[in-house]
Order: C-alpha cells, then structure tokens, then sequence
C-alpha cells in the first residue's frame, strides 16, 4: 500500500513540476535547471515503485532518454528549440514509458501547433516586430500531463469498484 501511496504521490509530484515549468516558461521563457534535474533525480524512485526491473526496464528507460536528448539536443543546436525544452523532454524520457513516449511527442507537436497559431496571431495583432518566441514547455507540460492523465492514473471504475 505505501508502494502505491508513493508512486502516485511522485506522479502528483510529476504534474505539479509540468505545470510550474509550463508557467515559468509562460512567464519567464526559462525553465529552470533545478526543475528539470528534480524531475530526473525522482525518476528513479518511480522506477522501484512501479517495479521496472534493471534489465531491459531502466535499461530501456536510459536508452530512450539518452536518444531524446541526442536529438532535441541537435535541435537545440539549430536553434529551433530551447535549452530548458531540451532537458525537460529528456527528464520526461527518464519517466515515460518508451511507446508512451512517442504519443507524448504527438500531442506536445499538435498542443505545440495550437500555441504557436495563437501566439502568433497574438503577436500580429500587437504589431510586434520582434521574433516571435514560443513557450514550449507549456506543449511539453500538456503532452507530458495527458500521459500521466490516460496511462498512470488509474480508472474511475478500477478504484470505486463499478467497473
């Protein structure tokens, strides 16, 4: 029971840091390094309490992150994405699920999408000249929540009992 206290504790905990990060980043266009190395550094303890086993389970969990970063880091590179985007995906590679991880991506690009549209009409409006910056880490926080909302929270008929 403390087991499944903690792990949906620590997802409580995973959803409070993607919404700090989505309005820091809102607010701020930063997302801090102590956000994201927190993120990571609890991974683990949600590996034991979700009972992935070392091999292939953490194994796998490293090797997705690991790629996340290889590739958003070369974004990062081409100026096409932020620093703190590219350490927040790689953190949420560490707690994700790798086929998860994939429909994470998807809904963080189409979230992405819809906030670039608003943004930018927004910045259109107001007759802005400068570059238009987008706050991506509220596209990460909303494909990271929906994750924990239909993967790690269980189902209203599995905990009442009328399923």
């Amino acid at each position: 029971m403390f087991f499944e206290y903690l792990h949906y504790g620590l997802l409580g905990g995973l959803a409070i840091a993607l919404l700090f990060a989505a309005f820091t980043d809102l607010h701020r266009r930063q997302i801090d390094n102590w956000l994201n190395a927190g993120i990571a550094l609890a991974a683990p303890i949600f590996w034991w309490t979700s009972g992935l086993s070392l091999w292939p389970g953490v194994a796998t969990q490293l090797g997705v992150a690991l790629a996340a970063f290889a590739v958003f880091a070369g974004l990062f590179a081409l100026k096409m994405m932020g620093g703190g985007d590219v350490k927040l995906l790689t953190a949420l590679a560490l707690w994700v699920e790798p086929s998860w991880f994939l429909k994470l991506l998807i809904v963080m690009a189409l979230a992405g999408g819809v906030l670039t549209i608003i943004m930018g009409g927004w910045h259109i409006i107001r007759k802005q000249r400068d570059r238009l910056k987008i706050p991506y880490g509220v596209a990460i926080a909303i494909g990271g929540l929906w994750v924990i909302g239909t993967q790690y929270l269980p189902r209203a008929s599995e905990t009442t009992g009328l399923g």
